[in-house]
């Protein structure tokens, strides 16, 4: 499936889809081209925004860490930089970031995020 990118418009990470259908919904949409969520952040531990459709989701009640990129409500996806435990869908989880360089990729306040699928051109 490659990896998700994460890109704030000055830097790009990656992070390793899940193996789960909402996963591979979301790696399908995004082989059509980029996504752009404007993101904020919510209750001090996550960014998150609104994807403008919906994917199929796969909740379960889990505690969520630094890195993570949740589907909430089937329409919402969330980049977490702290702990939080709810039902959630496990999309993807960011590679080779710890919680201090997170933070810094995702900034303060609200942030304009580009999700896309690396492919062999942008390796």
């Amino acid at each position: 499936m490659g990896k998700l990118l994460i890109s704030n418009g000055k830097e790009t990470i990656t992070a390793t889809f899940s193996d789960n259908s909402s996963a591979k919904a979301f790696a399908e949409r995004l082989s059509k081209g980029p996504v752009v969520v404007d993101m904020s952040d919510y209750g001090g531990f996550e960014k998150v925004g609104s994807l403008g459709f919906s994917l199929p989701t796969n909740d379960k009640r889990i505690t969520t860490k630094p890195g993570d990129v949740i589907l909430y409500q089937g329409n919402q996806i969330t980049i977490y930089y702290d702990q939080n435990t709810w039902s959630f869908t496990l999309m993807a989880h960011v590679d080779g970031l710890n919680q201090q360089q997170l933070k810094d990729f995702l900034g303060k306040g609200d942030v304009k995020i580009t999700f896309s699928l690396q492919t062999n051109e942008n390796q």
